[in-house]
């Protein structure tokens, strides 16, 4: 094995060294550098890095296989591998479109940073207003990754996003309120969509068919989904495949807002800048309150 080893990076030295260009080589090196160290960061936290420490092991079984001479287990992974880009491009599709989209935002804006903030608002107090009804909600907030091969259209809408149209959707005695809503630049794009449930085991008591949904989506994708809970009538936000529970309207309009703006890459982060501010507001209500 150390044999084989070896042999492969006196092989790859001496082809190296061949054709060296310093200045040529060290930008070469520095592109393919930044280039995975971005891949990296746009896959972190998601699936997408346990599927790759998969192929990185079946690579590494392959080697083995190779230098030990293991010949079926060398055949069986030889065939696998050989396909290798397009297990990559199936496996990977969503992380590639939400690399694409992340290559070219900023060359077509969808909205504002106004716009944006008023979108927030309106979904918010919507929120706010289903929770206080009684009535349940799932509202799909797509971001950079397009939705349309991930979610059954319902019908479409093509409206603005306000809280009486949300409210009106969202109604027990809507045909619309059992599916999703989904907001595409800007704009209530879908109503009555029917989204990928998740498939994970452990999930906490007590979610529903909206809650599974809403993870389901997040998990394939980076969109961020606002649900309201008919049962309990309690709030959630939902992205990366986390859930982030039991929110009121500020804290659920601070979160949002900490999300979309990109201040938080993941969940976790998410959460604990919400307990961070609101142990901050605490200390601040009890020197209030000792002055």
């Amino acid at each position: 094995m150390i044999e084989y080893l070896w042999n492969g990076l006196q092989a790859f030295w001496a082809d190296y060294a061949a054709g060296f260009d310093p200045i040529r080589d060290t930008i070469d090196i520095a592109i393919v550098a930044f280039g995975i160290y971005w891949l990296l960061l746009l896959i972190r936290g998601t699936r997408a890095v346990q599927i790759l420490v998969g192929l990185m092991l079946l690579a590494g079984a392959s080697l083995a296989s190779r230098a030990f001479e293991l010949g079926t287990l060398q055949w069986i992974l030889d065939n696998f591998l050989s396909s290798a880009v397009l297990i990559i491009i199936v496996l990977f599709q969503a992380d590639i479109r939400r690399a694409l989209a992340r290559v070219g935002r900023g060359v077509f804006p969808a909205v504002s940073r106004r716009e944006e903030s008023q979108i927030l608002e309106e979904v918010v107090r919507a929120a706010q207003s289903l929770a206080e009804l009684g009535a349940g909600a799932l509202i799909v907030l797509e971001r950079e990754t397009r939705l349309d091969d991930l979610v059954e259209a319902g019908v479409a809408v093509d409206a603005a996003v306000t809280k009486d149209l949300l409210n009106a959707i969202f109604m027990p005695s809507s045909p619309l309120h059992d599916g999703a809503v989904v907001i595409q630049a800007g704009r209530i794009a879908w109503a009555g969509c029917v989204l990928p449930l998740t498939l994970r085991e452990g999930l906490p008591d007590g979610l529903g068919t909206r809650h599974r949904a809403a993870i389901g989506i997040t998990e394939e994708s980076d969109a961020v989904v606002v649900v309201v809970s008919e049962e309990t009538s309690t709030i959630s936000v939902v992205f990366g495949g986390e859930l982030i529970r039991d929110l009121d309207g500020p804290r659920l309009r601070e979160l949002l807002r900490e999300i979309l703006s990109g201040g938080a890459a993941r969940p976790e982060s998410a959460a604990e800048e919400l307990e961070a501010t609101d142990e901050e507001g605490a200390a601040g209500a009890r020197s209030a309150g000792r002055a």
